[in-house]
């Protein structure tokens, strides 16, 4: 039985690297991605996102480096095809719609085929995007969300192999944005597009990614599925962009870091070194005071640690609850589903799941 190959590269990019004005904006960026792949760039604004996109668009000249389109030299060793040449799509924040010209007309418009041809590609990608019927209305005459649609169309209807995307959804409003998400994301699966999306926010990668790229300062510092990439962070740096997080310090003896909460394993950190166990509000636990004592240790959630709540907040699905410890009055803040609104002033007792933490070299 002979094991299948991985899925042959559609976009390549290869030690991409660009300055302005001396300062790196992307240092040595690599990643590839596989036809019918959503890779979804995520990071802060100013870390190199959209440069990156600009570069593999063909609209920014890259300082050095190489891309490839299905194995098609289009940037480096001395090459550099434009945009039209790449089989590249665009979509970005703001539609660029052609207000003067109907919905078909803009669909169609960077097509090349007959004017059949070119009717059919039109219906099936209206058709395809849920706006069979709408061809003969103009942009003005569409909600946010249905010109984001047709910007989709358009996009895709010269077949590019490749589809980049600038923040394309933060322009709609948090009601319409999670269904033109799925939609999106089904119609470049069924197109078998490679997608590279360019986003800052963490929930759009981990809704609409098969894979993310954490990028900072002009570097991936981690890629991986957005399980892996959730859930074993590569520094505290990484664990806090996709949620809230908490930190406890200590110092490593031993392999072990001696805490209030009780001892944590730190192995691979020096004897002596200071550490930081960081770990989501949703993974405290919360127990109640019982004549100023709390439950009773277990392996896994080790020791528990009295607080004082400071306040609580009621958001919907959770409530936050904000901590000031009596062993040394940090804060904390755990999350609890549903409704938990204790007041402020009441003693509770938090523990740790030991196998939600992550353990990092304490920030200087």
């Amino acid at each position: 039985m002979t094991q299948s190959s991985a899925p042959a590269a559609r976009l390549e990019v290869r030690h991409l690297t660009r300055a302005f004005g001396g300062k790196p904006v992307v240092a040595d960026l690599s990643l590839t991605i596989a036809a019918g792949q959503v890779t979804c760039l995520l990071g802060p604004s100013g870390c190199g996102k959209s440069t990156t996109l600009r570069m593999i668009a063909g609209v920014e000249r890259p300082d050095a480096g190489r891309i490839e389109i299905d194995g098609r030299l289009v940037s480096g060793e001395g090459s550099f095809l434009p945009p039209e040449a790449r089989s590249v799509g665009l979509m970005f924040q703001d539609f660029a719609l052609f207000p003067h010209l109907t919905v078909a007309q803009n669909v169609a418009f960077g097509l090349r085929d007959g004017r059949e041809a070119k009717a059919r590609r039109v219906d099936e990608l209206l058709e395809r995007v849920n706006l069979r019927g709408y061809g003969a209305k103009h942009p003005h005459e569409l909600s946010g969300g249905e010109q984001q649609r047709v910007a989709l169309a358009r996009a895709l209807a010269p077949r590019p192999r490749v589809m980049l995307m600038d923040e394309p959804f933060s322009g709609l409003d948090n009601r319409l944005r999670d269904g033109i998400r799925d939609t999106t994301l089904e119609v470049l699966k069924e197109e078998g597009t490679a997608v590279l999306l360019v986003t800052h926010e963490p929930d759009e990668a981990l809704r609409m990614g098969d894979e993310i790229a954490l990028m900072r300062d002009g570097r991936i510092v981690q890629r991986g599925s957005p399980y892996n990439v959730y859930n074993a962070p590569v520094d505290r740096a990484a664990a806090a962009f996709f949620s809230d997080v908490n930190v406890i310090r200590g110092q490593s003896r031993g392999a072990l870091t001696e805490t209030p909460f009780g001892a944590f394993l730190t192995p691979g950190h020096a004897d002596g070194a200071p550490v930081e166990i960081v770990i989501r509000p949703q993974h405290l636990k919360i127990d109640f005071d019982r004549g100023g004592r709390g439950p009773l240790p277990t392996p896994t959630d080790g020791t528990a640690a009295r607080g004082t709540v400071v306040r609580a907040r009621f958001l919907g699905r959770e409530s936050l609850v904000e901590f000031a410890m009596d062993f040394d009055g940090s804060r904390l803040t755990a999350s609890v589903p549903g409704v938990f609104m204790p007041k402020a002033g009441t003693p509770l007792w938090l523990m740790i799941r030991r196998d939600r933490c992550f353990v990092f070299p304490a920030q200087r």
